[in-house]
């Protein structure tokens, strides 16, 4: 997934190193569910309409083995649909699902692409994974036109089990303490999780960094038991309990 590299000094350098090495281990997973992809992707098809008004260039930012612009692309029919991620083993795996997969970082003008050149950026469940998520939204504006799409999703750190959770004293859900293992929290899968967000927090967040927020939906997740299943796309209703929030800004 594609994250921001922090600023050159000795200490962030070993931190640097150590979530590189990390996100480059082919066993961390890079993709997400495909309920989510779909809302999303259904978002987005929506705001840019049909390619019969004209061919418009989507980023997918941080997009990982390419399943979620799998996912996107029949319903982007007409549009141009680029993959960008600086894991060269996810784009290795990306290029069987993108006809275009290019190698890029949210560093400042690290993205391989002009100021104001792309309509839309998806950006898939990789916010949480940043050390320094407001340079990547500057850098993201960037590249963005005017008035352009951003539909970012990322987990719900106040989702409807979490906060039975936090009452009973366990750690949230998406939240990690180590990139090692699990530690205190139900689940046994480590995904590098640096930052979590409440539909608030999202919101006030995004447009501080200068997007106007459009809409906020809930998307359920994946991982969650299969007897939990049913309420949790049931607490998709309420985007502030459910499990995944997808939010579409546009850039002022």
């Amino acid at each position: 997934m594609t994250t921001k590299a922090p600023a050159a000094t000795p200490a962030t350098d070993v931190v640097r190193r150590g979530l590189r090495d990390f996100y480059e281990d082919p066993r961390v997973p890079v993709a997400s569910g495909a309920a989510r992809s779909l809302r999303q992707a259904r978002m987005l098809a929506a705001a840019l309409g049909p390619a019969t008004a004209g061919t418009r260039t989507v980023l997918d930012i941080g997009c990982g083995d390419g399943s979620a612009a799998a996912t996107a692309a029949p319903l982007l029919a007409g549009h141009r649909l680029i993959g960008v991620d600086w894991s060269q083993d996810a784009l290795r795996r990306a290029h069987a699902h993108v006809p275009y997969a290019i190698r890029g970082e949210l560093t400042d003008g690290g993205l391989p692409f002009r100021t104001a050149s792309a309509d839309a950026v998806l950006f898939s469940e990789v916010i949480e994974h940043l050390v320094d998520p407001d340079s990547a939204l500057d850098e993201i504006r960037r590249v963005l036109r005017p008035g352009g799409h951003l539909m970012l999703s990322t987990p719900n750190l106040a989702a409807w089990y979490n906060r039975a959770l936090l009452l009973a004293g366990v750690q949230p859900v998406f939240s990690e303490v180590s990139l090692r293992a699990i530690h205190g929290r139900p689940g046994k899968e480590v995904v590098g999780h640096l930052r979590l967000y409440t539909a608030r927090a999202l919101r006030e967040f995004v447009t501080a960094s200068g997007f106007e927020v459009e809409r906020l939906r809930g998307a359920p997740f994946h991982g969650v038991p299969r007897p939990l299943r049913a309420l949790d796309r049931l607490a998709c209703a309420v985007p502030s309990a459910s499990s995944i929030l997808l939010l579409h800004a546009r850039r002022t």
